[in-house]
């Protein structure tokens, strides 16, 4: 992990204005490369990473969905062994809530310790991946702060969120988007449970409601 030092005098000030309110926009599920979503996943997929077998694979597919990483770190850790978590996690790994997550599941995040847990938890609540890049992005470079958006992500507002931010979340592509916006403007999160479970069944409907907030 490498440490930046950032000296910042009022252009530099202007320059992240800038930025801010160019990615306000953006998705706000972290961009993905390389780490699969243990709900999305399929048992080959799962299977072909180290050192998770054909029946941690099955096990893991028969708990879906998770709603909180401890869910699925319960059922890995009955297949691994504890050295060999960090390895899982850091190719397949639960979208951590930013604002509500404990630091517990923080800590699952390979390569974070005590230090960066407690600079995650420190700029609550994030409106915002925006948000999360800039203050993060003053103890780690660039390529640190890529690889760990990979494992967060920040709620969207369904009245407001753009297409691209309901897109980012996993498993939503354009028909989904279509229904996300027809239900507009959402009173409630009971609403969007109404409106979303014509489409979906109750396991996709909890997969789902993770990322949303109704504000």
């Amino acid at each position: 992990m490498t440490v930046k030092r950032r000296m910042l005098g009022i252009g530099g000030t202007v320059l992240i204005a800038v930025m801010v309110f160019s990615e306000t926009g953006r998705g706000q599920v972290g961009h993905n490369t390389s780490v699969l979503n243990p709900n999305l996943a399929g048992e080959a997929e799962m299977s072909a990473l180290p050192p998770i077998t054909a029946e941690a694979a099955r096990a893991i597919v028969e708990g879906r969905p998770y709603l909180a990483m401890s869910e699925f770190h319960a059922v890995v850790s009955a297949h691994v062994s504890e050295t060999e978590l960090e390895a899982v996690f850091s190719r397949l790994f639960l979208p951590l809530n930013l604002n509500d997550v404990t630091e517990a599941e923080i800590l699952m995040i390979p390569g974070v310790g005590s230090r960066m847990a407690h600079e995650f938890e420190e700029y609550r609540p994030y409106r915002g991946l925006a948000e999360f890049r800039r203050e993060i992005g003053k103890y780690v470079d660039d390529e640190e702060v890529s690889r760990l958006e990979q494992f967060v992500f920040v709620p969207i507002d369904l009245n407001t969120a753009s297409d691209e931010a309901i897109l980012s979340i996993p498993g939503v592509g354009d028909r989904m988007l279509h229904e996300f916006k027809e239900y507009r403007p959402y009173r409630a999160i009971a609403e969007f449970r109404r409106e979303i479970g014509k489409y979906v069944d109750d396991d996709e409907l909890a997969r789902l409601e993770r990322y949303v907030v109704v504000n």
